[in-house]
């Protein structure tokens, strides 16, 4: 686990080499911040300085790659010292430059809401291909991205199936803020409607398909997280309650009503939880179908719970 004690206040200086340049080369600033990162980036130090930089410069990464014997511009050495001194207090990479790639959407981000994860997009070809099966039988498909956070999952849907409309919620005011941003920055600020309330109970019918990536670690487990998780992302969307089910439990509790007949819940689960949550969702409701689905690393990920067709 990586702490952050002594590291918040570590300063970050580039040191100008003993050559005829006056200010350091690209390559010798990278060098640097790499080196610094170290102990908190481990193998993505190198990567990390090369982000930072290219964000300060205001170009990608494969241009930064053409400039490395080039001289570092003055006025980018305090503000790449000032988010490498950043990094070293644990800070994500997302939150300093402001923004995420998922699902092949760049989103924004700030402390506001929970870094979109890779795994998420399992869920997200899940819901594709759910959406697609639906389409076949109903003349339009209704989505709620429950927890929506940044609008990650809601978004991509959105996007890539462009005949849905989607209902997105959460609770935190500042959260659906970025997720309107991001999607209009998309394009589908139109079919996406963003309500303030506590997961199902806003939507003001019943929709096809429910998705949810909600709070699900056991808060007693949260301080021994990482501390670019623990010190940084927002705690709401971390703390499932004593045992990581307590905000699960109620969706499903929420759910039937809010699901037209034979319509399907997908939620992200931890690593761990596949038993606890089944067992949970069988306790609740009568599903026709429970399926368990693997992620890349085959940890139990995505629950898909598919509804009777009769009520």
């Amino acid at each position: 686990m990586n702490s952050s004690a002594g590291i918040h206040h570590k300063a970050f200086k580039i040191s100008h080499p003993q050559l005829r340049e006056a200010e350091p080369l690209v390559r010798h600033a990278l060098i640097q911040a790499a080196r610094a990162l170290l102990p908190v980036s481990e193998d993505l130090a190198r990567l990390d300085a090369e982000v930072l930089l290219a964000h300060i410069l205001g170009i990608t990464r494969a241009q930064l790659f053409t400039r490395l014997s080039e001289i570092l511009p003055a006025r980018a050495i305090p503000p790449f010292e000032s988010l490498v001194e950043r990094r070293l207090a644990y800070e994500p990479i997302p939150y300093l430059v402001g923004h995420k790639a998922f699902y092949g959407l760049d989103l924004v981000v700030n402390r506001a809401v929970l870094i979109p994860r890779p795994e998420t997009e399992l869920l997200v070809e899940r819901a594709l291909s759910h959406i697609d099966a639906l389409a076949a039988s109903r003349s339009q498909v209704w989505v709620s991205d429950v927890g929506t956070g940044s609008g990650a999952i809601a978004i991509a849907l959105a996007v890539y199936r462009p005949h849905i409309r989607v209902i997105a919620t959460d609770i935190s005011p500042e959260a659906l803020e970025i997720a309107d941003a991001n999607a209009r920055r998309q394009g589908v600020g139109g079919r996406i409607t963003f309500l303030a309330g506590n997961l199902l109970a806003p939507l003001p019918h019943p929709v096809d398909l429910v998705c949810a990536n909600l709070p699900y670690i056991p808060r007693e487990q949260i301080r021994s997280l990482m501390a670019d998780v623990r010190d940084f992302e927002p705690n709401q969307a971390l703390d499932g309650g004593a045992a990581g089910l307590q905000i699960i439990e109620a969706l499903l509790r929420q759910i039937e009503p809010k699901l037209r007949p034979g319509g399907i819940l997908l939620l992200e689960i931890g690593d761990e939880q596949g038993v606890a949550v089944t067992d949970l969702a069988r306790s609740i409701l009568t599903p026709a179908s429970l399926t368990m689905l693997q992620d890349m690393n085959g940890c139990d990920r995505v629950v898909d719970i598919a509804m009777r067709l009769e009520k």
